[in-house]
């Protein structure tokens, strides 16, 4: 925790590095025209100059401290000017993931009552359309072109303050709201998790110490939030020419390009952006030897995917897949040899092992409940070796939603002892005897049978371990007034050259081999799940629920 007297605003980093290393490269974009490649770049110094620029414009067009500010900028040298700005100035920002669908954005907007609005053409063009938040907005900064929708552009904001003087960073307690980060949950309406200044420097202190990350470091940036934290790091952000928000349709040559072109030694990356790479590289027996680290987030790793993208990097190099959420980022880690020691266990059924928890975080597993908890009470925490939610707490987590009362209740468990909050995680997982975290599912996605209750990822990675098999997706299906388990199936190329029923009867043998799916005996082959864009790996189980029950 911040000492009183000292400004806790994530912010104050930008000219603390640039002070030390003026010259050192922070940011890097990457643009593709006319067959050619184009990179836009800024020093620290340029990057902290820039943003002081914007600070004192957004000043003059009465951009305040506290005030709500959405943010709808692609991933840009504009992108971090303006988000480092934000925080100087004191402003809030709101991010919203662009996979949360027009509907749950409208409603995510209302919910945070903004009063200004940053963004591209495109994006103001959708607010005026679909009426987001006309109720409370009074401030429009277009980045761009601006048509007849009020407001000003950010250029001609900054040519009518024209003071580039250093500005200094609004003084802020860590406690202090810093944004609002709405991100696509995995059931109903996407909540809008609080971020303080304390919040936001406690996560860039952990990721400093449990990955050794240090200044001068190169980081292929992938996630736009997350690439913030780079130049908090001292780290550059190398942002590649791709849609954030559909990693699985990435060009992957353009990201070995900006690998390679800037030695990048570290990669945020998601689990679709590692099967994208792996898949371009592996044939082509490509190298990637400035890479030092790869932390993957944002599902449950992928096995196969990362054995295959391991075989590009150096030898001793590997990727670590970081298990959290939007409210509690990170909790755990596990390096890829170890994950890779655990894929036997993971195949019969013991789910995925997430790895040992970071260092200042308190993680618990409680017993199975779909009820608030108001009160941590000492007998909710199970033994090890016993299934149930995991809940976490310490400095990297979120105490509520905002303005959701609600989901804050369903999602938080307060410690009367010490004021702070445990977070429901909503996953199912235990402690092994060696104090890693495994994990077995969303809560949630869990099917109650009258004598057991099945959980997702054990169920599924035990069936997707037949050769004709993509993936799989347990869901609950309806039959008269019983639940039975059904296994939706995707297939790969070789499970299509099989007919279903032998493909139908090898599964049905494989469910019986294990305690663990021996209740199961509906298999029904699908021709692709319906998935998250952002993740490409999140499956919509309620929409496979009902065509489940149609089929049937």
């Amino acid at each position: 925790m911040e000492a009183a007297n000292q400004n806790a605003n994530i912010a104050k980093h930008l000219p603390a590095i640039a002070e030390v290393h003026p010259d050192l490269l922070a940011v890097a974009v990457q643009s593709h025209r006319g067959g050619k490649t184009h990179y836009g770049e800024y020093t620290f110094a340029e990057l902290n100059r820039q943003s002081d620029h914007i600070a004192h414009a957004l000043d003059a067009y009465g951009i305040e401290p506290g005030m709500r500010t959405v943010l709808m900028v692609k991933p840009s040298l504009d992108f971090f000017a303006l988000t480092f700005a934000l925080f100087k100035v004191g402003a809030v920002p709101v991010l919203v993931d662009p996979g949360i669908g027009l509907k749950n954005l409208k409603e995510c907007l209302a919910q945070a009552e903004p009063e200004a609005f940053v963004g591209i053409p495109k994006a103001h063009v959708a607010r005026v359309l679909f009426g987001w938040a006309q109720r409370t907005l009074r401030k429009w900064v277009t980045v761009g072109r601006k048509l007849g929708w009020g407001g000003v552009t950010l250029e001609q904001l900054m040519r009518e303050t024209p003071d580039d003087s250093p500005r200094a960073t609004m003084q802020v307690a860590p406690e202090d709201m810093a944004a609002i980060s709405f991100t696509s949950g995995s059931t109903g309406l996407p909540k809008g998790a609080v971020y303080t200044h304390g919040i936001f420097n406690a996560q860039v202190d952990m990721l400093k110490r449990e990955y050794g990350i240090s200044p001068g470091e190169r980081d292929l940036a992938t996630f736009p939030l997350f690439a913030l934290f780079g130049p908090a790091l001292g780290m550059a952000a190398i942002v590649p020419d791709m849609d954030a928000s559909r990693p699985a349709q990435a060009n992957p040559a353009y990201l070995v390009e900006a690998i390679e072109t800037y030695e990048c030694t570290n990669m945020f990356a998601s689990p679709a952006l590692i099967e994208v790479i792996g898949r371009y590289g592996a044939p082509k027996s490509l190298r990637l030897p400035s890479i030092r680290r790869v932390i993957s987030a944002g599902a449950p790793a992928n096995l196969p995917s990362i054995q295959r993208f391991t075989k590009l990097l150096a030898d001793g190099v590997e990727v670590f897949p970081s298990y959290g959420a939007t409210e509690a980022l990170p909790v755990a880690s596990i390096g890829s040899n170890e994950l890779l020691e655990t894929a036997e266990a993971t195949d019969a059924g013991a789910g995925v092992c997430v790895g040992k928890i970071m260092a200042g975080l308190e993680v618990r597993i409680i017993k199975i409940s779909d009820d608030p908890i108001p009160v941590w009470r000492d007998e909710l925490a199970q033994p090890i070796g016993a299934w149930g939610e995991i809940v976490v707490k310490g400095p990297v987590v979120t105490r509520e939603y905002y303005k959701n009362p609600e989901g804050t209740a369903l999602a938080k468990i307060q410690d009367e002892h010490d004021g702070t909050f445990y977070h429901r995680m909503g996953d199912i997982g235990y402690f092994d005897e060696t104090g890693r975290l495994w994990m077995c599912g969303r809560k949630s996605h869990r099917v109650i049978l009258e004598d057991r209750t099945l959980f997702t990822l054990p169920c599924e990675r035990i069936l997707n371990t037949h050769p004709g098999v993509y993936r799989t997706a347990l869901v609950g299906v309806r039959q008269g007034d019983k639940t039975v388990p059904a296994i939706c199936v995707e297939r790969n190329e070789a499970g299509k050259r099989m007919s279903k029923e032998t493909l139908k009867q090898e599964l049905a043998n494989i469910a019986q081999g294990h305690e663990t799916t021996r209740p199961i005996q509906t298999f029904l082959f699908h021709p692709g799940f319906p998935m998250d864009i952002r993740h490409n790996a999140k499956i919509f189980r309620e929409q496979l629920a009902q065509w489940a029950e149609r089929k049937i």
